[in-house]
């Protein structure tokens, strides 16, 4: 099923999905900072988002935002997709293992690394095992 119904295109396709998931991430970021006691960070990052979000939404000549958006990608921004997050995925472990060895090279217990690194590894099992199935 494409989740299309009657003719419309799901809402994660539509042009305005990344601007929306933006200024909700950016109201999310601002509650969270406000809630810790910095509005003033908050109402910052809120604002970044929100100028992110404007990018998404208005400038059009742009490939690498359009890609990045959503609709419309084709099988190249499939695949650029893929490689790029399994770049930031190998980076994004990299670091956490670090962080964990630092940790523990400095006598501490690893946290919260230990955790990251032993939630990427669970999630990496259950991925090969699954795609392992369906292909």
């Amino acid at each position: 099923m494409t989740g299309d119904v009657a003719g419309r295109r799901p809402a994660w396709r539509s042009q305005w999905w990344m601007p929306a998931v933006c200024l909700v991430l950016g109201g999310l970021m601002f509650a969270a900072l406000a809630i810790g006691g910095n509005v003033a960070d908050g109402a910052g990052a809120f604002g970044v988002m929100a100028v992110i979000a404007a990018m998404f939404a208005f400038v059009r000549r742009s490939d690498t935002l359009q890609g990045l958006a959503g609709p419309g990608r084709d099988e190249r921004w499939a695949a650029i997709d893929v490689r790029a997050t399994a770049i930031a995925g190998m980076t994004l472990i990299a670091g956490i293992l670090g962080g964990w060895l630092w940790e523990l090279a400095h006598g501490n217990d690893g946290s919260p690394y230990g955790q990251l690194a032993a939630l990427g590894g669970v999630a990496y099992v259950i991925a090969v095992a699954v795609l392992r199935t369906r292909t």
